[in-house]
This record gives structure tokens, C-alpha cells and sequence, in this order.
């Protein structure tokens, strides 16, 4: 690393810091002081001692006192002096005065003379031993900073730590436009300095290899590292082929030669989103040290992507043509169906006259044939009956052999990847080796010691040839069918990919979780011994179980019926006419409002759009308008594109949506905004009425995709057999915000995704209990849901078809027993328990993404005792949710209650994501991605200016004299959208500050 061997600018160097993106409105605020803090917040941080009133007390007048015991709290909590005193919040200002014994005020004016403040902050920094930030201290954290920054912590992360830095050691803290171009100068330096070193690491044959991926080949119009920059299309066997021969050509640059081991991951990945943000031109223009770093580091990353690319599109491919043989297969053998069923009559026909008891036994088969039985006909049954015995058969695998010889275009390069077998893969592993000799000519035919074990039994009577031989379609295809499957499980994997690695590279090592394993438990507030867990679990399913036995025969929910549980459909949640109304009064008065001019005021509001820094190595430009990101917002949010957008925005052009796109709108920035605007929501005084933010669901919502994407695929049920598709995976809380967004496939299981969502959440709330519909929940996803300390309660439509257990096979519930089915293996949850927590405790400090986990545990072989465990874990959990889910309405409202905000949500964003008839127009998973979530981010929104808005509506409804209870207001949807404007012409300098106080007036003397 830099300053540790490598190459460093020196300090004489010139280095440019990064220009500032936005003006200074939009940045970072010197101080923000909470608007109405809580009890708790000004006992901690505005609270006076004895000796800090004395201090104050040397004051003269009570604005002055006040003045000087505002800043002295504030540089010792926040480091940095309040810049306006105009701006203190009213409640600040009392606390302190009633500490002094000094009257109320509603604000603090400025003082007499401009000196007054500078003596009193002198005399501040002197009692508390804070030092000014001068030379000595700009030039310590310089060095602070320089060690942190070839740590490889982006430029974010540095602002918070160089803060907290200096308050540790008691500086004043400078201005943040000051504190970012100290970082920002640092940034670059550290960058030259790595680009100088790894550059250095390259041979010039290396270096000539890189310059060429940056050209483009005779008769191509684009050079191949742009090509690797793309993200990959529908799985095809012409386009798996590219991908494997893309993986092969950064394969053998050699890259796995080169040392980076003294480089952090952290940075090696952050050069390489950075290099895949650049265009092609734009890094043939830079210095060759920075070009080669920054293309070496994205080629590394790549390497590893290419293989997560290949083998989803060989899974994605086998799946389609899977998939079209059981069409082809079911649709020939309802054709043949109909021919079979006369030539089944002429067969009957044919047995019955042969075995008639009048019929004379001397009959000969001639003397029939002329006399009762029509010969062609019973020529035609026979070869009918034969046909639909061979199709029967073989029918599927011939159907797969007509798709066999497109799949042989890729399938030889894919089987040379290096795949690596668990125990238990050799017939893999052989079958491998076997079909590569085939390919390459070492072999000539299959041996008839071939492994066997991965053809399915259907396929058996297709597997040998009349000689004897096997046929090597049908061994082929089971063997690629194999492979797919094994990938899946984790039993076949590849050590230089990203999310196909070997399981135990997704969780603790057994040196980590030695040394995290106390502090597991802990944290999980989960027993070590196992005995006290399934003895906790098996009293708590003993109560709940009896229970529904005693209530079964009142239960007016459900029923016993052929050993079954048969419930019947709830009754829709019914809403009061009164609260009908009050809805009806609330949404005709809130304002009619464009969206520009929303997030123009939830801005001024809570400050979202700090979130949406530049990256450091972003192209140097000069300042935007403050507007131009909120128009880049609603252009990926509303589905316009950039384009569209800067042809319908007000001093905004396209350049400026492109150039902010590329380097502000990331999916960091987005969730680090969405973060704010729920926080904000959350400590809204309306926004306890519908929750604390302890509940949440999740469900999917599907998005045409009119674009060539790996990402997409086939959703009949919305959008026939023809237009592909995407799922937009949200988290929904009991505040109606949204704190979590995944774009997944709509093949894709979505229980798979509940976890991520729970555990990547970063804002204020603490979802505990969590809801889902039928797609959302496996047996596994309840066991980890219960390791993890969440309670998962989902809606199970197909409840009779459910399979229940019990605990021990030996304790009796009465009438339920004919519903349990089999027992739970306790004894192997009890030896795989510290397994267990290990997967849990892995989850939850985000070693892997839980998807990827809990694929593999899904997938796992038979003989995989721990997914096995798991899975009999989820089962005590399943039969308990369902159990108390039959027996109790209030839960089953609960749910379908939190459940219907998710559908509400969607309405919402149906209405916002208008343009291109709400389709996606790009196949690029990131721009996917960031269109997803600047909806989401608009959504919430306009949930934070409507919760707000109604807040004010229902003060003056009650100020009038009628009463509103809070349980009314609770099923009052916080996301009504009539009155939002998302479409038109977007003029971003509409609402200034003085208008939008006007218009605020205005509605707070009209709304009623």
C-alpha cells in the first residue's frame, strides 16, 4: 500500500481535490440541530453543570447567557459552534433558560456586536480545552487521514471519522466544505500513489494486453473491455459461449499471478465500480499509471463476475430448454391421447371376440381376422398403443435431444471451468473428465464404466442404445442437468467466483467462529446448550398445540375434514363508514402538488439529498444546480430517462442528468437517502399511529422488461406467454415506509430474499416481526428467522396442504393428531445446533448475502445432515405459526392488515413509474437498480409529505370540535397519490423558500 513500500506522491506534488458537485445548499450543513428533540435528548446533551452555569452566569443579559450556554453545549456535543442563532429550535432555547432561571422566548436574536460572539466563543473554547484548528492540528489529521485512506475507507466513511477523530482530541471542528477538500486532496493522493504502485506490478507484455482490451477489433464497434462492462442478456447458447470465451480471455492475462495480497478488497473493489462507471474514451485519455490500475483491478473483479454470469446463464438456459421439452412433450402426448382412445376400443374388441365362451375353439386367427376383426384397424391400435408407450417413455428426453444440439455450442468450453466437488460429486467430477476427453479426442466413445449416478430413473430407457452402448445426449444432458443442480447445492463449485465459492467461504472459517462464537450466542440470545432451546421449544409447541386442540370444535375459521385442516376464507377487513369518510375528508384536502415541488419541500424538510455525493475519482465538473439532481430522481423514479427528462425540465439538460446518473445516483447514496427520509417519517408524531416501525412485510412487484436482460423472464400470470419481466422485492414497515428494495428474478422463490432485506436495514427501525405472503417462506427461512431473533409470521393460503409435525412421536393433542404427519428429528437439530448459530451469526454481520446462503441450503444433497437440521428446525416453527395462525383472528388481521400496506404501496408506484408504460426500456442491472430505488426514494417521499400534511388536516379537524381517535386515523393509508402531479413540464424554480412558507400558510388557513 501506499506509505507502506509503494510509491507516494511527495508533499511539494500538486494534487487537485475534487470540485464540488452541488452548491453549498446541497452539501453538507455545518450544524443541524433536531427541530423538537426529546426528553432524553436534551438531558443528555443540553444540560448544564454547576460549574457551566457559573461560567455562563459571568454573562451580562439574558440573550447573552443564553447565546453562551447554546454554544458551550453545542462544541462539546457536536465539536462545532451553532451558525445561526435564528434557527434554534424554540424548545433548545427554554430548556437552557429554565436552567439559568430566565423567561421564555420564542428566539434567540443576534447579538449588539459581531465581537461578542467571537469573545464569548474564545472564552468557550478556553473552559472546555478546545483547540482551534490551526497548522498543527490540519497538519496531524492530515496524517490520520492518509493512514485511513490506504485503508481503503471511501471518502464518506473519512467525513465521519475525521469528525469523530477530532473530537477526540478536542479540536474545534472546521467548516465540512473545508473538511471535504482536506479529504478530497488526501483521496487523490493516496489514489496516485496506489495507481503508481500497482501499475508497477505490470509487465509491459501486461500493460500491452490492457491497451488492447481498450481498442476496438477490426469490424467491431465496440473495444472488449466495453464490452465486459455490460451487463449480460437473456441466456442463449451463442451467448453463453461469448461469456465463457470473455472469462477465458481475462483468465489468461495472468492476473492470478500478480501479488495483491497487501491490497485491501475494499479498494480493489472500489476501483473496479469506478472503472465500470468510465467510458472506454475516457480511460484511454488517462495517465498510464491510473489506466492500468484501475483496469487491472476492474479485470480482477471481473474474473470472478464472469464465472457468477456463466454459470447463472448455463442455469437460466437448461431451465428454458427444460422447460420447452415439457411443453413439446405434454402437447404431443395429448395429441397421441386422442388417436389411442379408438384404438384402445379396437383392442378391447379384438381380446373380447378372441376370448368370447361361444366361440369355437378350432377358430383359427385367419378365420376371425376375415370374419370379426377389421385387420387394419387393429394394425393402426397397435402402432398407436406402441407410440404412446415410446412416448410415454422417452418422450420428454427425445424432446430434449431435438435442444441438444444448440446446447453443444457452449457446452464444451463450459465444462472445462474449473470446477472444484465437495465429497459425494465424484460421478460429477468423472463424468467431467469423461465428456472433455470426448470433446477434445482423447476418447472416442463413452466407456461402460461410466458414472451413471446423475441420470434421472425416467431416463434410463433412453440412456443405452440398441448395441449397448450409451447415448451421449442422453448422458450428456443429464450430466449438464447434474452439473446445474450441483451448483445450486454448493456440492460442485468454483473457487474463483464471486457467489458460487464453497459454502464454507460464505460463513465463519473455523478459526473465525472460534473466536466469535461466545460472543454468537450472545448476541443471538440463544442457548449453548441445545437441551434448554428444544426444551423452550417443545413447552411453547405443547401450550399452543393444546390449545387448538381445545378450541377446535368452536373454531369457526377452520375444520377437520379427511385428516386435513380446511379453513375457509377471513372475511375482508372492514373498515367503519366513519373512517371512510374521514379519509375522503383528509385526501380532498391535501393540495394538489407536483412532484418536483414535493421533494423540492421534503428536501428543506430533512435534507435527503446530502446523501448523493460525487465519488471521489469522479470527472471534475463545474457546480451544478441544486435542481438537476432532484430532476435525475424523477427521471429514473418516474421511468422518463434522463433524455425525456432534460427536454421537460427547466434549466436542467440532459449533460447534467448523465454526468449525475453516472456518479451520484449509486446504491449507496440511494440507500443512505431512503435511510433519511424514513428516519425522518419515523420521528414524525403521526407516524407512531400506525406502528413503531417493529413490523414490516415484503413482497414482490412485477415490472414489464422490454429490454434483453439475464434479469428477466417469462411471468405468464401478468403478462402472458410472450413480454418478459422483473420482480421489484420490496420491505414495507408498519409506517408505510419502505426501508428495504431487491430486483430479482420472477423465477426466483422470494422467501429467498425476505432475510436480505431484515438484515441490510440501516434506518431507526427494528422490524421484529415480519410478514410475507405464500411465495415468502420456506421451512429453512423459519428456522433462520428464529436463529436470527425475528418473528415470521406469514399469510399460508394452501394451509390443507400442508405438511405438520410434531415433537414427539409419544405426546397425544386430541383431535390433532391425524394432522401430524411425521415427527421432527430433534436429535439432529441438537447435533447440528452450533452449526447453526454459526449460519445465523454469519447472517448477521452480512459475511455473504442471505440469498446466497439460503440457495444453498435449499439445494443441499440429501445426505446434507446440516441443511437437513435446518429444515427440521423450520418444521417445529411452520406448525407452530399455523397453528396459531387457525386460532387467533387477531393475528390473521395483523397480517392481512400489514400485507394490504404493501398492496397500497404498489398502487402508489404505479402511479409514479408512468412513463413507457411503466415497463423497463434497459436490461442493465444496475441502471435497473437505480430506477427501483429512486422510486422507492419518491414513494417515501411523498409518504413524509403527506403524513405531515394530514397531521395538520386532523389538528385543525379537532380544533374545530370534532373528535378523531387515533385507532380511526390508524386504518387512514398514509400513501393516498391523487394529488401528487408526476407528468408534464418540470419547472424546478417554482418553489422558493418564501413561496413555499406562503403556500404553507396558505393551506394551514384553507385546508379546512
Amino acid at each position: 500500500m501506499p506509505g507502506r513500500g509503494g510509491a507516494v506522491m511527495s508533499r511539494t506534488e500538486s494534487v487537485e481535490a475534487p470540485e464540488v458537485l452541488l452548491p453549498a445548499r446541497a452539501h453538507r450543513p455545518v450544524l443541524v440541530l433536531p427541530e423538537d428533540p426529546s426528553d432524553d435528548e436534551l438531558l443528555r446533551h443540553w444540560t448544564l453543570s454547576e460549574a457551566d452555569m457559573c461560567e455562563v452566569l459571568r454573562c451580562r443579559g439574558d440573550d447573552n447567557r443564553r447565546r453562551f450556554a447554546l454554544q458551550l453545549c453545542a462544541l462539546r456535543m457536536f465539536g462545532r459552534f451553532v451558525p445561526n442563532h435564528m434557527a434554534v429550535p424554540v424548545r433548545i432555547l427554554n430548556y437552557l433558560g429554565r436552567q439559568l432561571d430566565l423567561p421564555p422566548t420564542l428566539f434567540l436574536p443576534p447579538p449588539h456586536r459581531e465581537a461578542t460572539d467571537l469573545e464569548q466563543e474564545q472564552r468557550i473554547r478556553v473552559y472546555l480545552q478546545v483547540q482551534p484548528f490551526d497548522a498543527t492540528a490540519r497538519e496531524r489529521l492530515t496524517q490520520w487521514l492518509t493512514l485511513r485512506a490506504q485503508d481503503g475507507l471511501p471518502p464518506q466513511d473519512l467525513y465521519q471519522h475525521a469528525e469523530a477523530q477530532l473530537r477526540v482530541w478536542q479540536v474545534l471542528l472546521p467548516g465540512p466544505s473545508t473538511l471535504e477538500r482536506l479529504i478530497g486532496t488526501i483521496c487523490a493522493q493516496t489514489h496516485h500513489g496506489l495507481f503508481e504502485q500497482l501499475a508497477s506490478r505490470l509487465s509491459p507484455e501486461m500493460q500491452d494486453a490492457f491497451d488492447i482490451l481498450l481498442q476496438p477489433r477490426p469490424g467491431e464497434s465496440q473495444s472488449p473491455l466495453a464490452a465486459l462492462q455490460q451487463y449480460p442478456p437473456e441466456a442463449t447458447a451463442i451467448a453463453l459461449k461469448t461469456y465463457i470465451d470473455r472469462y477465458h480471455m481475462v483468465r489468461d492475462l495472468g492476473l492470478a499471478q500478480l501479488d495483491l495480497s497487501d491490497v485491501r478488497p475494499g479498494i480493489v473493489e472500489h476501483l473496479a465500480r469506478l472503472t465500470r462507471r468510465y467510458d472506454v474514451r475516457a480511460l484511454r485519455r488517462f495517465p498510464a499509471p491510473r489506466r492500468y490500475a484501475l483496469v487491472l483491478c476492474f479485470l480482477v473483479e471481473m474474473e470472478k463476475t464472469l464465472l457468477d454470469y456463466v454459470v447463472a446463464m448455463h442455469d437460466q438456459l437448461l431451465t428454458i430448454k427444460c422447460r420447452e421439452a415439457r411443453h413439446v412433450y405434454e402437447d404431443r402426448l395429448r395429441t397421441l391421447r386422442r388417436r389411442v382412445r379408438p384404438g384402445v376400443a379396437t383392442l378391447i374388441a379384438t381380446g373380447q371376440c378372441l376370448l368370447h365362451p361361444d366361440r369355437s375353439p378350432d377358430t383359427t386367427l385367419g378365420t376371425l381376422l376375415r370374419e370379426a376383426i377389421d385387420a387394419k384397424a387393429l394394425q393402426q391400435a397397435i402402432e398407436d398403443c406402441q407410440a404412446y408407450q415410446r412416448l410415454e417413455d422417452r418422450g420428454y428426453v427425445d424432446a430434449l435431444h431435438a435442444r441438444y444440439p444448440p446446447l453443444r455450442r457452449y457446452l464444451p468450453a463450459f465444462y472445462t471451468l474449473p470446477f472444484v466437488g465437495e465429497p459425494g460429486t465424484a460421478s460429477l467430477q468423472t463424468g467431467l473428465q469423461l465428456v472433455t476427453q470426448l470433446d477434445t479426442g482423447v476418447r472416442q466413445t463413452i466407456p461402460q464404466e461410466a458414472p451413471t449416478d446423475f441420470v434421472p430413473t425416467a431416463w434410463w430407457p433412453a440412456l443405452r442404445q440398441p448395441d449397448g452402448t450409451f447415448d451421449r445426449r442422453t448422458w450428456e444432458l443429464a450430466l449438464a442437468l447434474g452439473v446445474r443442480d450441483a451448483l445450486r447445492a454448493g456440492s460442485l463449485y468454483l473457487p474463483t467466483s464471486r457467489r458460487h465459492v464453497s459454502f464454507w467461504k460464505l460463513v465463519y472459517d473455523d478459526a473465525q467462529w472460534t473466536q466469535q462464537q461466545p460472543q454468537a450466542y450472545a448476541e443471538l440470545a440463544m442457548p449453548r446448550a441445545v437441551e434448554q432451546a428444544l426444551g423452550d421449544l417443545r413447552q411453547t409447541f405443547d401450550t399452543v398445540a393444546q390449545q387448538a386442540a381445545t378450541g377446535l370444535p368452536t373454531n369457526p375459521f377452520v375444520r377437520l375434514q379427511n385428516n386435513r385442516l380446511r379453513p375457509k376464507r377471513d372475511d375482508a377487513l372492514e373498515i367503519p363508514p366513519r373512517v371512510k369518510e374521514l379519509r375522503r375528508v383528509i385526501e380532498t384536502h391535501l393540495p394538489r402538488i407536483r412532484i418536483e415541488e414535493l421533494l423540492m419541500t421534503v428536501d428543506r424538510w430533512c435534507g435527503f439529498t446530502r446523501a448523493f455525493t460525487a465519488l471521489s475519482d469522479a470527472p471534475p465538473r463545474r457546480p451544478l444546480p441544486a435542481p438537476a439532481l432532484l430532476a435525475a430522481l424523477i427521471a429514473h423514479g418516474t421511468n422518463l430517462g434522463v433524455v425525456a427528462m432534460g427536454n421537460s425540465a427547466i434549466g436542467v439538460s440532459v449533460d447534467m442528468l448523465e454526468y449525475l446518473s453516472s456518479w451520484c445516483l449509486r446504491e449507496d447514496t440511494l440507500k443512505a437517502a431512503n435511510a433519511i427520509l424514513v428516519n425522518y417519517h419515523h420521528g414524525l408524531e403521526l407516524s407512531s399511529v400506525w406502528g413503531h416501525g417493529l413490523t414490516s412485510s415484503s413482497d414482490g412487484q412485477r415490472f414489464a422488461l422490454h429490454a434483453d436482460s439475464l434479469m428477466g423472464s417469462l411471468c405468464p400470470r401478468y403478462f402472458g406467454y410472450y413480454e418478459r419481466a422483473v420482480t421489484v422485492y420490496t420491505h414495507v414497515s408498519d409506517q408505510w415506509s419502505v426501508y428495504g428494495m431487491q430486483l430479482i428474478s420472477c423465477t426466483a422463490r422470494e422467501a429467498l430474499y425476505v432475510l436480505d432485506g431484515l438484515l441490510a436495514n440501516d434506518t431507526v427501525l427494528r422490524p421484529k416481526t415480519h410478514y410475507t405472503d405464500t411465495h415468502g417462506f420456506t421451512e429453512q427461512l423459519f428456522g433462520l428467522c428464529y436463529l436470527l431473533g425475528f418473528q415470521f409470521l406469514p399469510r399460508i393460503k394452501d394451509l390443507k396442504d400442508q405438511q405438520l409435525y410434531k415433537m414427539s412421536r409419544t405426546t397425544s393433542y386430541g383431535p390433532l393428531d391425524p394432522i401430524f404427519r411425521a415427527t421432527v428429528d430433534l436429535p439432529l437439530i441438537a447435533e447440528q445446533w452450533d452449526q447453526l448459530i454459526r449460519i445465523a451469526a454469519s447472517l448477521r454481520h452480512r459475511t455473504a448475502p442471505a440469498d446466497v446462503v439460503l440457495k444453498r441450503l435449499a439445494g443441499g444433497a440429501p445426505s446434507d445432515r446440516l441443511a437437513k437440521a435446518l429444515t427440521a428446525l423450520g418444521r417445529v416453527l411452520k406448525t407452530l405459526h399455523i397453528l396459531r395462525y387457525v386460532q387467533d383472528v387477531d393475528l390473521r388481521h395483523q397480517i392481512q392488515r400489514q400485507l394490504n400496506r404493501g398492496e397500497f404501496r404498489y398502487k402508489l408506484a404505479r402511479r409514479l413509474f408512468f412513463a413507457n408504460q411503466g415497463a423497463f426500456q434497459t436490461g442493465d442491472y444496475e441502471e435497473m437498480m437505480n430506477k427501483a430505488s429512486c422510486l422507492s426514494l419518491l414513494c417515501n417521499a411523498v409518504l413524509v409529505w403527506n403524513t405531515v400534511h394530514m397531521s395538520r388536516i386532523i389538528e385543525q379537524l379537532r380544533a374545530g370540535g370534532m373528535t378523531i381517535r387515533d385507532e380511526e386515523v390508524a386504518l387512514i393509508s398514509p400513501l393516498a397519490y391523487a394529488h401528487v402531479i408526476p407528468n408534464g413540464t418540470y419547472f424546478f424554480d417554482r418553489m422558493g423558500e418564501q413561496e413555499a412558507s406562503a403556500q404553507s400558510r396558505t393551506f394551514e388557513t384553507n385546508a379546512c
